[in-house]
């Protein structure tokens, strides 16, 4: 395909084209209620045709915004918060509706592939019927009740959807887990969160069979699997004896959604706990604004179902927007997956970590189509200017970041018909007043450092996570005055643009994933060769960051291979907790920089391995 040309379109050129496009949309939407021509409906076929486009540079693509005009306009955003709100029910029922009136473009809500070329796909009232077979399950069968907890442990299958839903449907809150958990982390949280069911497939379940018997509150146990295994229902057999009769439950804006587990920097695994309100409305900022999604969109986002950018953009932001959810099962991260998947499918909206792109834009894109591709997004970490050229050459499509956390919506991104600054975290979301602070929550002036900082006073944004659980200590500790601090540092240049500069703490960012280094020092403290043990972040040029200790031995291990005692070490980590969390580098050291009361400088450590003063 043709090499695109760096290319900074003026935010002109977006303004005098916005109102004759916007014409052209309105005018096609009636085209939505014809039937399917082949494989795409004749509305898809129409509408792509002017959405995307080039812009005078070769090779460019251009994509004006669908549900805004400019940054200026997304400031409108500001939701009325119902007393009484279920996303289930009134979100996820309400597109079923419209699809049976023909209200809704012709395509599914949900796709799903694997390597087999194994193909699931449900329109939203698919959706619906085989989500409430499983709310009976759970209510049923399980007897679970409103705000009783639900963990769950699945890879990309279908099923892990389908566990989402119903678990809105029930009043159940839900807690989702990556599968990369060792049974040390699972014991942890099945104790911590007192969880009564736990669903997960044959890969996982000798784990929880290894620690079940330690879980007081656990009383259920449901595999997806087609094998049986003593002492579980099976899933597939319950759903086939399941009614899909089944009346969605009252729940409450503020009442308790789910629960996702975060890394702590001193501590065990927080408890982020999120309401009805708070990701079920709160991330139609992200759908509407971030994603710019609408029902005729093909969205994947390669997270991993065990963090919160899954529900994020693998659940909420796309269905709010009546986009479809695609999903490639995709156990290992491969990049000629990745571009065979994005040449052979119609998806319109691509979102992954920027650890992703750079291995992506290592290989030969020249011989893949990126026809169908008019959005590309990153999160996670902030990504390299020159992966996000390498990116656009290929494919013609700019790639805009955003910013948030799991206790967050998004906090601030880059936004269509903004000016793309390579490097910075773009605007604040119009869901927060988003400020650079002082330690005394000060604002600070443009262009210096600082805490960024979201307003929370005279009212707590209702997006904002309701608290860690049963942690008032913690949560207590994130408010400042009249901002909750992120926990990250950076600074705001004169036109309102972010730039991040780190964490504020000890937390690594690699690719995508937070690591607190306290885990990762207890499980290299169990380990009969180390003394003592100091984890930060390390530069690495895919990753971003990577885990590095700096380990001091005990005497009788000092005589030892140091590269032997590397690998040891590496795959005792391994062993003890998520595999992910492992250090990559390892020095060996004969003490730990210390403060007068004997605390460890991580700080000088991480400082030195960025070659920062």
């Amino acid at each position: 395909m043709n090499q695109a040309q760096v290319c900074d379109v003026p935010a002109a050129w977006f303004r005098d084209r916005a109102t004759h496009f916007k014409q052209l949309h309105d005018g096609f939407r009636d085209f939505g209620k014809m039937r399917t021509i082949g494989k795409l409906s004749f509305h898809r076929k129409i509408f792509r045709t002017f959405p995307t486009f080039k812009c005078p540079i070769r090779g460019h693509k251009v994509s004006l915004p669908q549900n805004f005009t400019d940054y200026e306009s997304i400031k409108q955003y500001n939701p009325q918060i119902p007393e009484n709100f279920n996303f289930a029910k009134d979100v996820l029922d309400v597109w079923a509706e419209k699809e049976k009136k023909g209200q809704r473009a012709n395509g599914p809500a949900f796709w799903w592939v694997n390597n087999r070329k194994q193909e699931v796909r449900w329109s939203f009232d698919e959706l619906g019927f085989h989500s409430r077979r499983l709310a009976n399950v759970l209510s049923g069968v399980c007897s679970l009740k409103q705000q009783d907890r639900v963990f769950l442990v699945l890879p990309r299958v279908p099923e892990w959807w389908l566990v989402n839903v119903a678990c809105l449907r029930t009043g159940t809150v839900l807690l989702p887990a990556t599968s990369q958990l060792t049974a040390r982390d699972i014991l942890h949280r099945l104790q911590t969160s007192r969880a009564r069911c736990v669903i997960t497939d044959e890969s996982l379940a000798p784990l929880l069979d290894s620690v079940a018997p330690q879980c007081a509150s656990l009383q259920h146990k449901l595999l997806v699997s087609p094998t049986k295994r003593d002492g579980w229902m099976n899933f597939g057999d319950l759903m086939r004896n399941a009614s899909s009769n089944h009346e969605c439950v009252d729940t409450c804006s503020n009442d308790p959604m789910t629960i996702f587990f975060t890394s702590g920097t001193t501590g065990s695994p927080k408890m982020t706990q999120h309401s009805h309100g708070s990701f079920g409305i709160g991330l139609t900022v992200n759908g509407r604004y971030w994603l710019d999604l609408n029902e005729r969109d093909v969205l994947w986002n390669t997270s991993d179902t065990g963090w919160a950018k899954s529900a994020w953009s693998s659940v909420f932001a796309p269905w709010t927007q009546g986009a479809c959810v695609f999903i490639h099962h995709m156990p290992r991260f491969n990049s000629h997956t990745v571009l065979e998947t994005l040449s052979n499918y119609p998806i319109s909206t691509f979102c992954t970590a920027p650890t992703a792109y750079r291995m992506i834009v290592q290989k030969d894109m020249s011989k893949y189509n990126f026809n169908n591709l008019h959005h590309c997004l990153s999160a996670g970490e902030p990504i390299n200017p020159d992966v996000m050229k390498k990116w656009r050459e290929a494919t013609g499509v700019d790639i805009y970041e955003g910013y948030g956390q799991t206790e967050t919506v998004l906090i601030a991104g880059t936004f269509k018909g903004m000016k793309i600054k390579p490097g910075s975290i773009g605007k604040a979301s119009p869901a927060y007043d988003v400020q650079v602070v002082d330690d005394a929550g000060g604002i600070l002036p443009k262009g210096v450092e600082g805490n960024i900082g979201i307003r929370v006073k005279p009212h707590k944004p209702f997006c904002l996570f309701m608290e860690y659980t049963e942690d008032p200590v913690r949560t207590a500790e994130c408010y400042v005055e009249d901002f909750y601090l992120t926990g990250d540092r950076g600074r705001m240049d004169q036109d309102g643009y972010l730039w991040f500069h780190g964490r504020a703490d000890d937390v690594i960012l690699s690719a995508g994933y937070r690591i607190g280094p306290f885990e990762v020092e207890n499980a290299l403290i169990e380990h009969q060769a180390v003394a003592e043990s100091a984890v930060v972040s390390s530069p690495d040029p895919i990753r971003g960051e990577v885990v590095k200790a700096f380990v001091v031995l005990t005497p009788e291990y000092k005589s030892v291979d140091q590269d032997q005692l590397v690998k040891m070490l590496q795959t005792h980590v391994k062993e003890v907790t998520a595999p992910y969390k492992y250090p990559r580098k390892i020095e060996f050291v004969e003490q730990l920089p210390k403060t007068v009361s004997g605390k460890i400088r991580r700080v000088e450590l991480r400082n030195k391995e960025w070659g920062r003063s």
